[in-house]
Order: C-alpha cells, then structure tokens, then sequence
C-alpha cells in the first residue's frame, strides 16, 4: 500500500515537473511575434479557435476541435522539418513541445470519456500551436534574411 502511494505521488511530482519546463519552453519570448505570416499563409485556425473559447458563453465541441488542432499541429511539425535547416529533425525544445502537445490531446480525450471541461486543455494546445507558428516563422525569416551559421549552410545544400 505504501509503495503504491510513493509510485503514484512520484508519477504525479514527475508530470508536474514536465508539465513546468513544457510551459516554460513554450512560454520563451520571441523578438517580434512571427506567426501572423505563417498563420494566414497556411490557413491554420488555432487562433480562430482559442477566440472562440475564450468567450464565456460559447458551446465547444471538443472532439471537432481537437481534430482540427491535431491536424495543424502535424502541418507545423512536417513545415518545421522541411524549413531552412535542412536537419529534418527536430531540436530538444522541439521535440519536449510536440511531446506536450501529444500528451494534452490524450489528456483530451480521456477528459472527454468521463465528460470533464477540454477548454482549458484546448486553448494549452493552441499555445504549444502558437509556439510552433512563432517557431516557424523565426526560422524562415533567418533563411530568407541569410543569418545561417556557416554549418547551417553546409546541410541546406
């Protein structure tokens, strides 16, 4: 019984502290924001979405939502590859952030098995989607500017 409760005040302390640097890493202040250009040039509807929720008296339909952010997330992710970089592979901040976003779309669903309120959980996931956008444009605004690094410039070739 007693190692049953450390397990599981262990795993909650662990999500807890994922949950804080997950925040943290998508919470990093850009220069300028980038995603407007990204946004509307993909026509992504995150933003559409996060105004919805964010007015008190509006029906959500979680499941159509988490659909349309599970779609876009996994445009910006493949976008992301493909920008610039020539890596095709995503950095560390990257990568904790998909895995985020992955972890709120399940939290969705279980929320939605047992019909507890998704609004908060959905407008997170729009953050992180936001964070990907900002991202995104930082990283095709260097390659259009030419502020490569030297190595940079080696693997786009």
């Amino acid at each position: 019984m007693v190692s049953a409760l450390i397990l599981v005040f262990s795993a909650a302390l662990l999500l807890f502290y994922l949950q804080a640097a997950c925040e943290r890493i998508i919470g990093r202040p850009f220069e300028e924001p980038l995603a407007h250009p990204v946004i509307e040039g993909n026509k992504l509807t995150f933003l559409q979405i996060r105004r919805a929720l964010q007015t008190p008296d509006a029906t959500i339909d979680c499941a159509r939502f988490q659909i349309q952010l599970e779609s876009e997330f996994a445009d910006l992710i493949r976008l992301l590859r493909c920008a610039g970089t020539g890596r095709r592979r995503l950095s560390g901040d990257e990568r904790t952030g998909a895995i985020y976003f992955r972890m709120l779309s399940a939290l969705l669903s279980i929320g939605r098995l047992f019909a507890l309120q998704g609004r908060p959980l959905i407008l997170k996931m729009t953050s992180v989607l936001e964070f990907f956008a900002n991202l995104l444009g930082e990283r095709t605004r260097r390659v259009r500017f030419g502020q490569l690094t030297p190595a940079e410039r080696t693997l786009s070739l």
